[in-house]
């Protein structure tokens, strides 16, 4: 926590262990220690994969993966923090009661009506102390953390009148030892999961930092460094798994309880880290005195904060489809799994705005002889052609990228051509790229049409879609340099000899 926060690129980012990393952790711990028998010959295993993942994570950072979280989708960032907003909520709902809470918050609606039975009348009543004061000190004075002060006065209170609610407990202390000795015995079998289990807890990490980091830049208005965090998050991971720690990220919680409570620069993440070693030095001793009512009146209220109230309120004016991701990736995120949420979120918004822009670009694409132009007018540059030639030329117009959510629909363009056109225009000056898709598309098009003994020229290629017509030879298999031109003027020469010349043979 201490290395993340000092080397990383969230100014507020609190690092520590979470529940996609842990459990993943957990799962590889239990495969290592099949693999080898126990946990201690396990151990040159466990720590070479937590070790790599951290040194993976360096290296993503330096290679500027980071950088794509700024294509994540305002819909999926937005059902993210509410779901985790939720879930924060909902796992303090027992512990608020006094009662020990579900693991999922499936387990938390399932048994709610243990709730009204079980209940802990003292829990509550300290747990809503909690929230007052959280609340209600900001009033008072914005200059000491109200959820320091909360849990201070919230814990005295139930340890001085002897209140019957469940505490934190003893809270191991003492240095762990390094534990690298086991590295230098691994057998040669175990790099392929070594390497896979790595790589999995640097890809969830990451994203799982980098996630934080958007929640607290929402939060405070910031910016943060997304290369920079992954490589502080990798120095934090790498280091700990020397020691045998488990790989941590960003938390939200800790991340969300740290901006409200004031905390702005890089230091409060590194006290966060500093005040768990002091708790982890001797500490504890008092820590274990803190009711757990107590720290569900704090994390409840964070949970209200982290809630998207702006995205969730706009919900009904925002286009159809985007409300719609919102909601799914809040449901998946708040009764499934975080990093599934996030990933058939984007997946979602990817397919949905490829959809609208494949209907952008049919929409903008327009097609006919010069002499029918549907209530259409011909370009300023088109004019002369249509003086002369308005029955031998067929123009289309495309807009847009050729890509394959447009494939389809450019394939149809050309089939219906009348067989007294002569040359067909094709005007890419508003086509700015061309994927695979849109390439063969291309290709089987022109292919048709010099089989039919239309002559096509093309005006106004870009420098990607010409690269990519040429990698192929469709220049100039299909299409003959003498017909490439930069603009319609250029061309206008070439068309009329062609034409005039079509027309004198005939």
């Amino acid at each position: 926590g201490i290395l993340a926060a000092a080397f990383g690129g969230t100014e507020t980012q609190a690092s520590g262990p979470t529940g996609p990393m842990t459990v993943v952790s957990a799962t590889f711990i239990a495969i290592a220690i099949s693999m080898t028998g126990s946990l201690e010959n396990a151990m040159g295993i466990i720590v070479a994969t937590f070790l790599l993942a951290g040194l993976f994570q360096i290296f993503f950072g330096f290679i500027n993966i980071g950088s794509y979280i700024r294509y994540f989708p305002y819909p999926v960032i937005s059902g993210f923090m509410s779901g985790v907003g939720l879930i924060i909520i909902l796992l303090q709902i027992f512990p608020f009661a006094g009662l020990g809470s579900p693991s999922s918050t499936f387990g938390v609606i399932k048994d709610i009506p243990h709730l009204f039975s079980e209940f802990n009348l003292a829990a509550i009543g300290i747990g809503g102390m909690t929230v007052l004061i959280f609340y209600l000190f900001p009033k008072i004075t914005k200059a000491v953390p109200s959820a320091l002060v909360a849990l201070i006065t919230a814990s005295l209170v139930a340890y001085f009148f002897k209140l019957n609610i469940p505490l934190i407990g003893d809270i191991p202390a003492g240095l762990p030892s390094l534990k690298i000795d086991g590295l230098f015995s691994i057998d040669s079998k175990a790099y392929v999961i070594i390497i896979e289990y790595a790589l999995v807890l640097a890809v969830l990490g990451s994203i799982d930092s980098l996630l934080t980091s958007v929640i607290a830049d929402n939060i405070t208005k910031t910016k943060h460094n997304s290369n920079r965090e992954l490589i502080g998050q990798g120095i934090g991971n790498a280091v700990a798994g020397l020691i045998g720690g488990i790989p941590g990220a960003g938390a939200t919680k800790g991340t969300v309880v740290n901006i409200n409570s004031g905390g702005k620069t890089r230091l409060s993440g590194v006290i966060h880290g500093l005040f768990l070693l002091v708790v982890l030095l001797g500490a504890g001793k008092l820590a274990a005195f803190i009711p757990i009512p107590v720290l569900a009146g704090i994390l409840i209220p964070v949970g209200f904060n982290i809630i998207d109230v702006k995205g969730l309120k706009h919900l009904l004016h925002v286009p159809r489809a985007d409300a719609i991701v919102l909601v799914i990736v809040l449901l998946i995120t708040t009764f499934g799994s975080l990093i599934y949420a996030v990933a058939i979120g984007v997946i979602l918004a990817s397919v949905l705005f490829m959809k609208r822009s494949g209907d952008i670009a049919e929409k903008g694409t327009s097609g006919s002889t010069l002499a029918d132009l549907k209530g259409e007018k011909p370009w300023d540059d088109e004019k002369k052609l249509f003086e002369e030639f308005k029955d031998s030329i067929y123009v289309k117009h495309l807009y847009g990228p050729l890509f394959f959510g447009f494939t389809s629909h450019f394939l149809n363009l050309f089939k219906n051509i009348d067989k007294k056109i002569k040359v067909l225009i094709i005007r890419m000056d508003r086509v700015p790229h061309i994927d695979q898709t849109g390439l063969y598309a291309m290709e089987e098009t022109l292919f048709d049409l010099n089989k039919k003994g239309l002559q096509v020229v093309i005006v106004g290629l870009q420098s990607q879609p010409e690269d990519m017509l040429r990698s192929i030879d469709i220049i100039p298999d299909l299409i003959p340099e003498n017909q490439l031109f930069e603009n319609m003027d250029i061309g206008l020469s070439w068309l009329k000899k062609e034409l005039n010349k079509d027309m004198t043979t005939h």
